[in-house]
């Protein structure tokens, strides 16, 4: 049997293109002692990619680093058994070889598909629920602004502060279409395409200002929202998605940042790896929800292994809506 992974051909310089990589096949290992080999069945492809595209230093296991959940198919370690499904970090590839403290095991519920183990009950829910709750600590009765309120973080943020009692959660995003989606399919009160006007929009959606931003944008979006925020109001900063492709001449910052000091607000970047610990408070809020409907789980899924490059530069040019996932 064989393998394939998908590696880096070379850095990337400006808009990524399918040939800056390359797939390669190899044989499908055996396991060593204490070691599984893993099939994988879905693959994540994620913002943050971008920016190691530039920097280097994404190869892990047989293909780049990315979240992946697959199934054991051989095992040398006893509390692992043939069947059991893991979640990992060696993705852009069929299968994995790793040690225990390179996987964890999934639980499985009934009435939750298994690829919300790698939206809403993965990386992406935990890093929304963390920025939600621990750094911006949304109370009932906020106002909540999220931007790129149709991708995968953002839309799960937006969903989450809704449940958490929020009174209005607004968001931005990049079409009409996402706009629908996210009013219609995610329940926020209201959304614009930042395509539009940025500064305008915001103030149409959210004329008496916000609690709390949820910032997946950073540069004039976190300026934008500044503008808008209410004194002592809170910014749980999760990405930068406007500087990932030019890190080389990042955007300039907010021109309103002393702002901060004026509104007394408190701005906070953060790690979901450094909050791994808030996962069960995750999966008990947001398992029943999911089964009852209340928690879409909100997917663009891409079939076919040969189509990961292609999955992950749609993702950059704003193709998916919700969680981008290859099937494998």
């Amino acid at each position: 049997m064989f393998l394939k992974a998908v590696r880096a051909a070379r850095r990337a310089e400006g808009t990524p293109r399918p040939d800056d990589f390359s797939i390669i096949t190899a044989p499908l290992p055996d396991p060593g002692p204490g070691e599984v080999v893993v099939a994988n069945e879905y693959l994540s492809v994620d913002p943050y990619m971008r920016e190691f595209m530039a920097l280097g230093g994404w190869e892990l296991g047989y293909g780049l680093e990315g979240r992946a959940i697959g199934r054991v198919i051989a095992s040398t370690v006893a509390d692992l058994p043939e069947g059991a499904f893991v979640a990992h970090r060696h993705g852009w590839s069929t299968h994995a070889r790793l040690t225990p403290a390179e996987l964890r095991v999934i639980t499985e519920y009934e009435g939750v598909p298994a690829s919300a183990h790698l939206g809403l009950l993965g990386g992406t829910g935990l890093t929304a629920w963390v920025g939600l709750t621990r750094v911006a600590r949304v109370r009932p009765g906020d106002d909540v602004f999220v931007s790129t309120a149709a991708g995968a973080v953002g839309g799960a943020a937006g969903q989450f502060a809704r449940l958490l009692g929020a009174r209005r959660v607004v968001g931005s995003t990049g079409s009409p279409a996402k706009v629908g989606h996210v009013v219609g399919t995610l329940g926020f009160a209201a959304a614009f395409d930042y395509h539009d006007g940025l500064a305008e929009g915001l103030a149409r959606v959210a004329p008496d200002g916000v609690d709390v931003y949820f910032d997946n944008v950073g540069g004039a979006h976190l300026e934008a929202a500044i503008d808008v925020l209410r004194e002592f109001g809170r910014v749980a900063w999760c990405g930068a998605i406007a500087q990932y492709a030019t890190l080389a001449d990042p955007p300039p910052a907010p021109r309103n940042l002393y702002d901060v000091v004026g509104k007394s607000l408190r701005l906070e970047g953060f790690l979901v790896r450094r909050n791994l610990d808030a996962r069960p408070e995750l999966e008990d809020f947001a398992v029943p929800r999911i089964r009852s409907g209340d928690l879409v789980v909100d997917e663009t899924v891409v079939d076919g292994f040969d189509r990961l490059p292609e999955a992950f530069l749609g993702l950059l040019r704003g193709e998916n809506t919700g969680k981008m996932l290859v099937r494998l």
